[in-house]
């Protein structure tokens, strides 16, 4: 993957203005449908490029929260089409429907928060956008936090680009570094709730 992102922002050097801001735009949009694209390095080299004066910082910023929030409500459209699906009455009878709607419902309730947080989540844009789709949480407040968090985090990602200059690529380090640190402490969360879970159950056979 690493040599597909050094062919595009090359390319991209190359190209009219109007095409580098549409790379941009679409490659923040992909990446939350096909999360391997490296569309978060796009975004750093834009803001490069900024620094460069080739592309203009807010308009990049504004492509790619654009790009991103579309992905992520592209996502979110899926996961609703399959939460109606999946809790239908008359199918998948085999599936726990009661304990599906306690944990929709719970998103609803709580859910903003984690849609307000999904770009700085990085390896779980898709899963969150897929899963608040099936939780039918409120269409207009999902594209308010998520369009919120795509630019804080887009933001954050051109000017980065913009003060590294010709060392962008060092971001791609630290970027690195914090999906395996996002990742280290979804799984601890999950175990940690795996073994209350077990306790509970073991409290309950007693």
């Amino acid at each position: 993957m690493g040599d597909i992102l050094l062919d595009i922002v090359e390319w991209m050097t190359t190209l009219p203005p109007i095409w580098a801001y549409g790379i941009v735009l679409g490659i923040s949009w992909l990446e939350n449908v096909l999360p391997p694209i490296p569309g978060d390095m796009v975004v750093v080299f834009g803001g490069y490029m900024a620094g460069l004066e080739l592309l203009d910082a807010p308009l990049v910023i504004g492509l790619a929260t654009l790009g991103g929030t579309l992905g992520f409500m592209s996502m979110y459209s899926i996961g609703h089409h399959l939460g109606t699906s999946l809790l239908e009455p008359d199918r998948y009878r085999w599936l726990p429907k009661k304990r599906m709607e306690r944990v929709r419902e719970r998103l609803q309730r709580q859910g903003f928060l984690i849609v307000a947080a999904n770009r700085f989540l990085s390896g779980l844009r898709s899963v969150i956008s897929i899963t608040v789709g099936m939780a039918h949480m409120d269409v207009g407040k999902t594209w308010f936090w998520s369009a919120f968090s795509s630019f804080a985090w887009c933001c954050l990602l051109t000017v980065a680009g913009v003060v590294v200059g010709e060392n962008w690529e060092i971001v791609s380090r630290y970027l690195s570094a914090w999906g395996g640190l996002v990742l280290a402490f979804i799984v601890a969360f999950v175990l940690v709730q795996l073994v209350r879970y077990q306790r509970g159950r073991n409290g309950s056979t007693r």
